[in-house]
């Protein structure tokens, strides 16, 4: 059964049922002429409102070497949607809260919601995989919808929601329903409630499912699932997209095209040198404990609405309630975040702006730093988005604001690798600020440990910057520096300068040659209480595992992780948490993060899979 345009009434499914079981869904005509003998199919409201692809913009390369960025908006196109259930009334307010009830905005999606005419229909037959009476998401209409229908015999009984639905049912032939009308729709929902085929226990669920992370059940679901994504792909809330960038054959023209993905894609959570989910149970665990469990920390609701589908569609019959079902039977609970509140809303099209190079600093053999003319307000700890048209666009974190906005890249992808290569004079595409950065207000009047490891130092230096700038609040730094060799220490002559300025630093490489006086090793050996003042708070970036091993022996000299800062780092394609590839359990990195203090993702951190 499929959610397609109408040209008349002769084309609603009018005598049609579904039977639906795991791995099954078959159409047959029943009996009774009715028109929602049926439950749900595969479609729902998500395929017009959040179209599987669609372009973003459309760039040009112009003769005089400038870039051009055009977006794509969707054109108004006015909509009626008939039949729609309860659930999938539910699941387009879920999937909206993700889509335009963060700090981003997606003007599409909120452009193709409005404008629309919705009649649904009450429920009065769920099929046999149907649980949204569990998840109180049905079977009844109670928001969202213009018009509520209940099919009663050769009748219909009617329910105006808004003016616009009540303008409808004023221009019909009606009578007014009766209180034995009205006694009978209630007794159908009852009904309808019990008779559903699956139940789901969501009271603290989210906390269950986060402290038995370690359940045998996560191995035993990996064996039969084929991770291929079909039930993302059905499911009415998923929101989860990638992007692709094309050109022509001469680079002048591309445009940036946004696709549906799936958690469940071997690159979903790829960055530069692997993926953070390399196991099927990864990828299932990451999509069960986000569905109804870390979204209700970002939204206050859960992504799954007891539709079924995942059930019905999923090839090997996977079943998502006898899931939660097992992992009930276990132990372990974990706390997580209260809901985000999100007072503003910034419009986001995803679209970059034109910005010049001024001047390009070769930091090392594979590292430049790139100062643009863009000249927005940022907080230290935040990143751009940087675009090229036809090669890809990447996060790069802002690394200060001294002659250009600066961003420091090290060349390991095709993106970076290209922007590497740029010129001053040349430009590039500019997005952002984005995310949030180092809690400077709070670090001040106490000693800072600054520990980082590679490029990492990059996120960090507009902080240092900050912080030896204002040495009355902030009288003892440390910089506990890391790199590969010494040829790849970052920014030589400022780290002098500071160095100048009161800035305790020690520096140790992993290599060295023969004339290198300085320490090797690992950055956690330099981790004591001679870099790691009492009363200290910290703040770090660089390699996970550094940060684990450096978070460790922080807290041995007594830094407590109220007192640790650190940046995460994730697969962050979008930087406004709508496509769903940065997850971090509970977290979008891009929004919530990727400044977190230690406390905050605890339970997650350097744990394999996430």
């Amino acid at each position: 059964m499929r959610l397609l345009p109408l040209e008349d009434a002769s084309e609603l499914p009018r005598g049609w049922t579904d039977a639906q079981g795991p791995g099954r869904y078959r159409l047959s005509r029943e009996g009774d002429a009715t028109f929602d003998g049926w439950v749900v199919g595969p479609d729902s409201l998500k395929q017009t409102l959040f179209p599987s692809r669609e372009v973003l913009y459309q760039a040009e390369r112009r003769e005089d070497g400038k870039l051009g960025f055009a977006p794509v908006a969707p054109a108004p196109s006015p909509k009626a949607f008939l039949g729609v259930r309860a659930c999938d009334l539910a699941a387009a307010r879920v999937q909206r809260s993700i889509l335009e009830g963060g700090p981003h905005r997606d003007a599409r999606h909120a452009r193709r919601s409005e404008d629309t005419l919705v009649v649904a229909v009450h429920c009065t037959e769920p099929g046999a995989l149907c649980f949204c009476a569990s998840t109180e998401t049905g079977p009844r209409v109670t928001e969202g919808a213009d018009l509520a229908l209940a099919e009663r015999g050769e009748e219909l009984l009617v329910e105006a929601h808004t003016d616009a639905g009540r303008a409808i049912l004023d221009a019909l032939d009606t009578r007014e329903a009766s209180d034995a009308d009205e006694a009978w729709l209630d007794d159908a929902m009852v009904a309808s409630a019990g008779k559903m085929g699956r139940h789901m226990r969501t009271e603290g669920l989210p906390a269950a499912l986060f402290g038995r992370l370690d359940h045998p059940r996560w191995d035993e679901v990996a064996d039969r699932c084929l991770a291929c994504g079909n039930c993302t792909s059905v499911c009415p809330t998923c929101f989860c997209t990638t992007t692709t960038d094309d050109s022509d054959l001469d680079g002048s023209r591309g445009e940036r095209e946004r696709l549906w993905a799936s958690c469940f894609d071997e690159d979903h959570a790829y960055i530069h040198g692997g993926t953070f989910r390399p196991t099927t149970k990864d990828r299932y665990r990451q999509w069960l404990t986000h569905k109804v469990g870390g979204w209700v920390s970002q939204t206050g609701t859960s992504g799954c609405v007891g539709c079924g589908r995942c059930i019905a569609w999923c090839p090997v019959g996977i079943d998502l309630t006898e899931e939660i079902d097992a992992l009930w039977d276990g132990e372990g609970s974990a706390v997580l975040p209260p809901p985000r509140v999100t007072p503003d809303h910034a419009h986001e099209d995803l679209v970059p702006r034109e910005a010049t190079v001024r001047s390009v600093t070769r930091e090392s053999a594979d590292v430049v730093t790139l100062r643009l003319d863009a000249a927005p307000a940022f907080a230290p700890g935040q990143f751009s988005q940087l675009a090229l048209p036809g090669i890809g666009e990447v996060p790069i974190s802002i690394a200060g604001d001294e002659g250009g906005l600066e961003h420091t890249i090290r060349a390991v992808g095709a993106t970076t690798t290209a922007l590497c290569a740029i010129t001053a004079g040349q430009q590039v595409g500019f997005r952002g600020p984005y995310g949030r950065g180092w809690p400077l207000a709070e670090l001040a009047g106490a000693p800072v440990v600054v520990i980082a490891g590679g490029i990492g130092l990059a996120p960090l230096r507009a902080a240092i910057r900050h912080m030896l700038a204002d040495r009355a609040r902030f009288p003892e730094v440390h910089l506990v520096y890391g790199a590969r060799t010494p040829d790849d220490v970052l920014y030589g002559e400022e780290l002098a300068r500071w160095e100048g300025a009161g800035l305790k630093l020690h520096v140790t490489v992993d290599q060295a040659p023969p004339e290198w006086t300085g320490n090797v090793g690992v950055v956690t050996r330099l981790l004591d209480r001679g870099s790691v003042p009492e009363g200290a708070s910290a703040m770090m970036c660089g390699p996970e595992i550094m940060m684990v091993h450096a978070a460790q022996a922080l807290g041995a000299l007594g830094v407590d992780d109220a007192h640790t800062w650190l940046t995460m780092e994730r697969h962050m394609e979008c930087a406004t948490g709508s496509c769903g590839r940065c997850q971090y359990g509970p977290f979008f990195v891009c929004t919530d993060g990727p400044v977190f203090s230690l406390d905050q993702v605890r339970f997650l951190f350097g744990r394999e899979g996430f």
